[in-house]
């Protein structure tokens, strides 16, 4: 299933001798070892050899190996040198910070520094809210992780996670010119994670945490928002929730079903699943039926924490028991934040009439999308190379540019609700089918329209 893509791109250079074939060798080479050439290109010509930069993507670093060493073992071609082009993307960092007034001379000095500045200092101590005037907290987000569960990486720790934190900072620019910083904590003590985001809160106009492990990021999330009068926003849970809710509602569209008729599935109660299900609880669906690795989760299961109790009372209201095949049969919905290859076109074929499939676990789905193709209506995954990717990036740029234009100082339901709306209605209208329920992450229109919707919200309370 897997396809080589861009995360694997590299650049491989090589001396050949000069002749007509060279570049079909090279090309038959790398094709045959099942690399996808993206550019070609001659950057040295003489009279005895030609070097040649090939640049192709790969399915991971053994492959990328495979691809190196077919190319060298080639009668007469060495391999000069590899670059994995991901990593020179993030060679010295993704961000940089940058001043937004000029410098010129000792009067543009002596206001945006001493003396000048201390009227400022001087006007903010007198009011506060100022701060959000007059200082970057008006525009900027701390991206909090402890790194305790990265991607699909897992514990990696906080040095290791900043990369992911980086794009994300990235990403909060590109989208919605917010200005985010990445907060990677060396703990992961749940009451140290809570003491030094308070802290630091007074710098910024929002706080996102990013890929802390469950349950602990749901009373981080919960204390956090307690304490601080700016919005605290989870986006394993929260971005993830959106984002599904708006991919759900247009899928139901193309099938013509009303959420109020249908069972859904949610595989994975963690952070995103849990959330799913919370946000989704409020559009009245037909029943909820959660499963985790322990299969169904419902009243009489022994050993059900907190959070797993309330999801307990709160869905399968036929107390409904057994696996995830059970919970699979006659479903309307599944929705899986989970695991890959869970199950295949059999369980796939038991769900009901048009049944919607969103596999959205990273990078392996619960299901082969092919294979859920051959009988559900509407498949959804959370990759790049498959038709309606499931993203948190429509969700969260926006989301932050709407929260802060209103300064917002907390989250409420009717926030989400309404971005999970915007992002359907961009995608909704005369391009709506059963292969485009969301927009491109690239869709320009996303992020504004997500801002807007939240904006309003807020302002409504």
């Amino acid at each position: 299933m897997p396809v080589p893509g861009p995360g694997y791109a590299i650049t491989v250079r090589v001396e050949t001798p000069p002749s007509s074939s060279a570049a079909g060798d090279l090309t038959s080479a790398v094709g045959r070892v099942g690399g996808v050439i993206t550019a070609l290109d001659v950057v040295e010509s003489h009279t005895d050899r030609v070097v040649i930069d090939i640049t192709c993507n790969a399915l991971s670093a053994e492959h990328v190996t495979d691809i190196t060493s077919t190319l060298d073992a080639l009668p007469d071609v060495a391999v000069r040198k590899v670059s994995d082009r991901t990593f020179l993307m993030h060679l010295g960092g993704k961000l940089e910070v940058r001043s937004k007034v000029a410098l010129r001379n000792r009067d543009d000095l002596s206001r945006a520094y001493t003396p000048g500045v201390a009227r400022i200092c001087q006007a903010i101590a007198a009011n506060p809210d100022d701060a959000r005037r007059l200082t970057i907290k008006r525009n900027t987000v701390a991206v909090v992780t402890d790194g305790s569960a990265v991607l699909g990486l897992g514990n990696i720790g906080p040095g290791a996670a900043l990369p992911v934190m980086e794009g994300k900072a990235a990403l909060f620019k590109k989208f919605a010119d917010v200005d985010a910083w990445p907060v990677c904590l060396d703990t992961q003590d749940t009451e140290e994670i809570i003491r030094t985001v308070e802290l630091l809160a007074p710098v910024y106009g929002g706080i996102n945490l990013e890929d802390i492990a469950a349950p602990r990021c749901f009373e981080i999330e919960r204390r956090l928002r307690e304490k601080l009068d700016i919005p605290v926003f989870h986006d394993d849970q929260h971005g993830t929730a959106i984002v599904v809710l708006g991919a759900l509602r247009n899928a139901l569209r193309v099938v013509g079903k009303d959420i109020g008729d249908c069972r859904v599935v949610v595989c994975g109660v963690g952070a995103a699943g849990s959330a799913i299900i919370r946000l989704l609880l409020r559009d009245k669906p037909g029943d909820v039926v959660a499963v985790d690795i322990d299969g169904i989760v419902h009243q009489e299961r022994e050993g059900l924490g907190d959070h797993l109790q309330w999801i307990a009372e709160h869905t399968n209201a036929e107390q409904r028991t057994g696996s995830l095949h059970d919970a699979l049969v006659g479903a309307d919905v599944f929705i899986g934040v989970s695991a890959p290859n869970l199950f295949g076109a059999e369980q796939v074929a038991t769900m009901a009439d048009s049944a919607i499939v969103f596999a959205l676990a990273n990078p392996d789905p619960e299901v082969d999308p092919l294979e859920a193709q051959q009988h559900a209506a509407v498949v959804a995954t959370g990759r790049s190379d498959y038709p309606n990717q499931i993203n948190n990036v429509l969700a969260f740029p926006g989301f932050f540019r709407g929260m802060l234009d209103a300064q917002a100082h907390s989250i409420t339901d009717s926030m989400l609700l309404a971005a999970a709306d915007a992002i359907a209605d961009v995608a909704d209208g005369e391009r709506l089918n059963a292969s485009f329920i969301v927009p491109s992450v690239f869709d320009t229109t996303v992020a504004p329209a997500v801002a807007e919707a939240v904006r309003r919200a807020a302002e409504e309370g």
